[in-house]
């Protein structure tokens, strides 16, 4: 992981998420829901190809799938129809049992983020009928893990563009962008969080790209877990912050 400088990490004031591959299991199961409303208009897309439009504002994911593969733009009507399918794939793989899975360790990740004062935001590449019905299962808006979810559709423009960034931080009040650290797994949340000129533009390795697909693009660090997420983030779980205790007061160490 590279060397963050202490005070970069000591400024953080708002953390910006991804939710599919980031704070979700994903099973590739939105590269496989894209393939499947791409069939709709007759393109029978590699996983590869969809990839690469990972993170992205799904209608602007699926037009730049078509538009490559055909060599024109296709209409806005073709590409609201394809999306209508992706839609209705995503709501019935999240509504059935297991579909909504959070990655091992978010939740204690969260808990020390806001330990530590700092805010918690979700952005996402999903409309919010599909980001609501996730949350809605994880019940993380409710129980006060999450302070506020900013869906694609939320905004003028989607990633790469900064905007659901920034209106995550007009939400909660963040003015500084240097106070913001941005955590995604896809090319296009790593160019949302330099675009936005984030503090600290965070990459994980553990849902749709692997660290060599990743290492192209301009990041502070690569993670590729839990543990090296909150270190970065110079943020401790609640369990580390025991053994410190018990460590101060000359008590035996434990799990």
């Amino acid at each position: 992981m590279t060397r963050i400088d202490e005070e970069v990490r000591t400024r953080i004031a708002l953390v910006v998420f991804d939710l599919a591959g980031t704070t979700i299991e994903d099973d590739d199961a939105v590269n496989e829901a894209l393939r499947i409303a791409l069939r709709s208009a007759a393109v029978e897309a590699e996983r590869a190809e969809v990839n690469r439009v990972m993170g992205l504002a799904k209608p602007e994911a699926i037009a730049r799938v078509l538009e490559a593969r055909r060599g024109t733009a296709p209409s806005a009507d073709e590409v609201a129809s394809v999306h209508d399918v992706f839609v209705r794939a995503m709501l019935d793989h999240y509504g059935a049992p297991g579909g909504v899975r959070p990655i091992a360790g978010i939740e204690e990740t969260f808990e020390a983020i806001h330990a530590g004062g700092i805010l918690v935001a979700i952005d996402t590449g999903f409309p919010r009928v599909i980001a609501e019905a996730v949350l809605a299962r994880t019940g993380w808006l409710e129980g006060g893990e999450v302070d506020v979810l900013v869906a694609s559709d939320d905004v003028a423009r989607g990633r790469p563009h900064p905007d659901m960034i920034h209106e995550a931080m007009r939400r909660l009040g963040v003015d500084d962008v240097r106070a913001v650290a941005k955590v995604g797994d896809t090319p296009s949340d790593l160019a949302e969080g330099r675009r936005a000129e984030c503090g600290l533009t965070i990459g994980v390795t553990y849902g749709s790209h692997a660290r060599a697909e990743l290492e192209a693009f301009a990041h502070d660090a690569l993670v590729a877990s839990q543990e090296a997420l909150r270190e970065a983030l110079g943020v401790e779980s609640e369990r580390v912050r025991r053994r410190g205790r018990r460590r101060a007061a000359g008590s035996p160490g434990g799990p």
